[in-house]
């Protein structure tokens, strides 16, 4: 039986935006289903539904994704990627049932799968240019109606309408906390469209802490200020708070959300005099301490500001935030295990936050626990979907753990928002390489270094031996000496030169990597790679005697050492050199260097 919608949940909130969907008015769907999605972030159903209000293709193929992410065998959720052409079609997938076709599945449909009007008095009358020349001959026939009839008549017996004049206006309670919030033109959590749009919380939001009754004279600046913060309208909101601020001079609170504004905007200077105001109203009041801390960090990242964050603790031990932001810092100073003392206390006082977990990962993976970290990592991530934060570094565990797929998944959604990223776009390249996707290993690398062309050296090593295996040999060379330059050291280098060199036919070079190459073997496997193209260079030199011996060498080593098809071809190659006259020495071991 073909597979349909899933009916919604039984939720008004819900229903209300799935008629809103079917009347068409995607703008209250979009607003509603996102209301929903910030209490309930893992529903794959209203992703699927959120996928028909969103405003383009892209936007539709994220929903959708992360829908099928949430729930791999949810149908519609294939069905609306194969339509949008980002899966491919499946035999398994089967098409949604379209005798009572919805307004979302409408918006799925390809062009050339809508059914054609048929002709006649019917299909013209359906005809939407037809329907709307009658609605504007009917609607032109009532205006006049309307006027001629009613309001000319009436006209000389008008009267001015009496002036309303509305009392009190009711105090507006300026509650949004600022603090972990990030601005919008930096906001690690900004995207080009979803992460952004459909679940407009650009940070992981934190507790209100602060929440100080305004005057009720200023419910107009109140109001503006709140609008502003919510677009991220930093002017504005500055704007705004500093005419609260003189109808208030003696709330400390006002001149700190300006201090936290104006770090937002990377104005340093004068967020620092507006902590330092704050602390003039009340010595006693705390955030401000971690406001000076962050923006002397923003001046200079060097300097050392603990005891700011002490301070600020003295007089708020109870405020997480603070020691959320000292365990950064003791990390950036390479003290990760007192960041974790510190993500303790935090976790304590904001528990089940995203951003503690994101900090707990961080501090893992720089004392290089690294199933910690991902643990720590995923946790994360299961608190929050939008921190756009945690993808990178779910990328970069994965990688490390040989987990290469999950590895793309995360780096790839990133790049979709930090398309400037090219650390990302390199361990892209390298999850790809790993995979043997040598030309999407390519593309990615090229990107990384567009973007960084010195920054990204290590990496070197990668691209040649993905080139290398693409047999683009010049191009590989260039890079694997590159890599060199950087680890002269290191056994795959070596090992990637001395193919690149073999495939050249420069033997004279291949020759002397491979003998470096044996140096820097520390195990039987590496040993045996040596041996083997030692013995491959040295029958092209003309060296005949000295690769019979290597070939014996290699034969002569533990089973477990070697290839099948390494002992294989050592065999063919000695039958192949000697000669019924030539009683070939007993094969002995090649020490272990």
């Amino acid at each position: 039986m073909a597979e349909t919608l899933p009916e919604p949940p039984e939720n008004s909130m819900f229903q209300d935006a799935v008629e809103a969907l079917r009347r068409g008015d995607r703008t209250r769907a979009k607003d509603i289903i996102t209301g929903l999605l910030k209490e309930d972030q893992n529903n794959p159903t209203y992703w699927v539904w959120l996928s028909a209000a969103v405003d383009n293709s892209k936007e539709r193929v994220y929903c959708l994704q992360t829908a099928l992410r949430l729930d791999p065998s949810n149908a519609p959720a294939k069905r609306g990627l194969v339509l949008l052409g980002a899966l491919e079609p499946d035999e398994n997938v089967q098409p949604f049932l379209m005798s009572r076709p919805r307004a979302w599945e409408e918006k799925l449909l390809l062009a050339n799968e809508k059914p054609r009007e048929r002709l006649g008095l019917k299909g013209i009358t359906r005809n939407p240019m037809v329907r709307l020349l009658g609605m504007v001959v009917l609607g032109t026939g009532l205006c006049a109606a309307v006027v001629f009839g009613f309001i000319l008549p009436n006209r000389a017996n008008v009267r001015p309408t009496s002036t309303i004049t509305p009392g009190p206006s009711p105090t507006f309670t300026f509650t949004p906390t600022l603090l972990g919030a990030a601005p919008a033109a930096t906001s690690t959590y900004l995207g080009p469209t979803p992460l952004w749009m459909l679940l407009p919380s650009t940070y992981t939001p934190t507790p209100l802490y602060i929440n100080t009754p305004r005057d009720p004279l200023t419910f107009d600046q109140n109001r503006l200020a709140k609008e502003a913060f919510a677009k991220g309208d930093w002017d504005a909101y500055i704007e705004n708070m500093e005419l609260i601020a003189k109808m208030e001079p003696n709330s400390a609170d006002v001149q700190y959300y300006l201090g936290e504004a104006y770090r937002f905007k990377g104005e340093a200077s004068n967020a620092l005099e507006a902590y330092n105001n704050a602390l003039r109203i009340d010595p006693e009041f705390g955030p401000p301490y971690l406001g000076l801390a962050r923006a002397r960090l923003i001046q200079d990242p060097n300097v050392n500001v603990e005891y700011l964050f002490n301070e600020a603790i003295a007089r708020d031990p109870n405020f997480g935030e603070i020691y959320l932001e000292r365990a950064r810092y003791f990390i950036r100073k390479g003290d990760p295990e007192a960041a974790i003392v510190d993500l303790n206390r935090a976790d304590r006082i904001m528990p089940e936050s995203a951003v503690v977990f994101l900090e707990y990962a961080n501090a893992y993976l720089a004392l290089d626990d690294h199933e910690n970290a991902l643990k720590s990592a995923e946790k994360s991530y299961s608190l929050d979907i939008t921190n756009l934060a945690v993808y990178p570094l779910l990328g970069e565990l994965y990688l490390a753990s040989g987990e290469y797929q999950k590895s793309i998944d995360a780096l790839q959604l990133y790049v979709v928002y930090r398309d400037e990223d090219a650390l990302a776009f390199a361990r892209l390249g390298q999850a790809y390489y790993e995979l043997e996707d040598y030309e999407a290993a390519l593309a990615n690398f090229d990107t990384a270094f567009a973007l960084n062309p010195t920054g990204l050296r290590r990496f070197y090593l990668y691209r040649g031996l993905a080139n290398l295996s693409l047999d683009n040999v010049d191009r590989a060379v260039e890079d694997l000496e590159r890599a060199y330059e950087l680890e002269e050291s290191s056994f795959e280098v070596n090992l990637g030169l001395v193919r690149a060199y073999f495939i050249q036919e420069k033997f004279g070079n291949a020759f002397l990597k491979v003998e470096a190459l044996l140096a820097l073997a520390e195990t039987d496997e590496e040993i045996a790679v040596a041996l083997y193209w030692r013995a491959l260079i040295q029958e092209k030199r003309g060296e005949t005697q000295d690769a019979t011996r290597t070939w014996q060498d290699l034969l002569a080593m533990d089973d477990d050492a070697l290839t099948p098809q390494m002992r294989l071809e050592a065999e063919m190659h000695l039958r192949a050199v000697i000669t019924p006259t030539n009683t070939p020495r007993p094969p002995t071991r090649t020490p272990t260097p």
